[in-house]
């Protein structure tokens, strides 16, 4: 079998424990706040993530070089990770991965003022057509946009800034800084605000908290060895293979059969972003290369970084996405 075959198809297989990953969260949702969800998922997801932080090879402290980065990159991580297990939690599966899907498109709007990249007309179109798949995903007008349709795409404005951020500071910063501080800020941020909202969970329920933490790594374990067999370019749309999932789990298990509107938006924004990737992974046109590189779905501080978990040991500052 070829490389990029093989990846893809480890590719596809990450991205299903992901998806599974959010169909429990989803589960959970009935009857316990996304807060207490993270929160467990981020202390069954330590010990998992201290493994790969074992390895880290660069020297040093836990003092951020670009502390006002980190910061900002910590917040919005935990601004992704409430509002996309909200998002899951609330609505169709399906529809929030519609909107997040949008995430590509922000990043390459939001590299023009953060990284200095130039985006061509070409791109522009592809990000104009992919938030207008957005707004046929929403209907904004024709149907009542619920709290959970504007976390959903809190979390794709709060992916976006962080892959971006990312990307900015990553050559600098040690992996373990750009993991454990938003792990670490979710752990206790999610942690105080649970204390109104805590509901004791069964032996069953903590353990399907344990397994989306497992989940969680599993996947991104998959995608460092497909990002590592194939091309960026071929690994990177296999993310599009959850709205089949979110399809599957919908129906299967939550009685959810997404709409016409869902499913035309969330086509609109697939081809916008497979796009996107394609112009900026083979032409060579992106400088920084913020989509094709940013290698996880979206940061969310509840599991590791891929850009992390491919580094490789070197002596000076090394990239990171």
């Amino acid at each position: 079998m070829a490389p990029n075959a093989r990846a893809a198809l480890i590719a596809l297989l990450a991205f299903a424990l992901f998806a599974t990953h959010d169909a429990i969260v989803k589960a959970l949702g009935a009857d316990y706040a996304s807060f207490q969800i993270v929160f467990f998922s981020v202390l069954f997801g330590f010990p998992l993530v201290t493994l790969t932080l074992i390895n880290d090879p660069a020297p040093g402290h836990l003092r951020p070089i670009h502390p006002w980065w980190v910061a900002l990159r910590t917040i919005a991580a935990v601004t992704t990770a409430a509002s996309a297990f909200y998002a899951f939690s609330t609505i169709e599966l399906a529809q929030v991965y519609a909107i997040i899907f949008a995430a590509p498109m922000l990043i390459t709007v939001l590299s023009i003022p953060i990284l200095g990249e130039r985006v061509g007309p070409r791109r522009w179109i592809a990000v104009i057509v992919g938030l207008a798949g957005v707004m046929v995903v929403l209907q904004p007008g024709a149907t009542e946009l619920s709290a959970g349709h504007l976390a959903a795409l809190a979390a794709a404005v709060s992916s976006a800034l962080a892959s971006v951020i990312s990307r900015k500071i990553g050559p600098e910063e040690r992996s373990v800084v750009l993991v454990l501080y938003p792990m670490l800020a979710n752990f206790a941020i999610m942690g105080a605000l649970m204390g109104e909202v805590y509901t004791p969970m069964p032996m069953g329920d903590l353990a399907l908290n344990a397994a989306i933490a497992a989940l969680g790594f599993g996947g991104a374990m998959l995608l460092v060895v497909a990002y590592k067999t194939g091309e960026a370019a071929v690994v990177a749309p296999m993310q599009y293979s959850q709205i089949l999932w979110a399809t599957l789990y919908g129906a299967v298990f939550f009685e959810e059969v997404p709409g016409l509107a869902t499913l035309l938006g969330a086509g609109i924004i697939i081809a916008s972003g497979v796009y996107i990737v394609a112009r900026e992974s083979l032409s060579g046109r992106s400088r920084a290369r913020p989509v094709s590189s940013t290698r996880t779905r979206h940061l969310i501080g509840t599991a590791p970084r891929i850009g992390a978990l491919m580094r490789r040991p070197r002596k000076g500052p090394e990239d990171a996405s």
